[in-house]
């Protein structure tokens, strides 16, 4: 058995969930932020069996698709004072999915 853990856009968690579900496959979600873009995401929690982890990565990848999108600013550091911003905006790519896949020593359900 592994445990997948899939960090997902927000607008696309419902979806992927959805996905999931219409083929057996159970998911938890929980609600996560970004520590670079401090962006909102979701975390989603997959159990499966080995053999079916690519089919649970193809769902991921067909319903998370990375799009561009503005950043919000980073702020600069300076030596002495508060932070700053900067004015310009800067775009990056978002969605997609980040995901790990974790061999499990054990799994019960109690």
């Amino acid at each position: 058995m592994d445990l997948i853990m899939a960090i997902v856009k927000d607008e696309d968690a419902g979806k992927v969930t959805e996905a999931l579900a219409e083929r057996g496959h159970k998911s938890t979600r929980i609600s996560t932020a970004s520590g670079f873009l401090k962006m909102s995401n979701t975390t989603l929690l997959i159990g499966a069996e080995s053999d079916q982890v690519d089919e649970v990565l193809g769902i991921v990848k067909a319903n998370c698709r990375p799009h561009i999108a503005p950043a919000p600013p980073l702020p600069t550091t300076k030596n002495f004072g508060p932070p700053s911003f900067p004015a310009e905006t800067r775009e990056v790519e978002v969605g997609g999915a980040v995901v790990f896949v974790l061999g499990v020593k054990r799994f019960e359900k109690l």
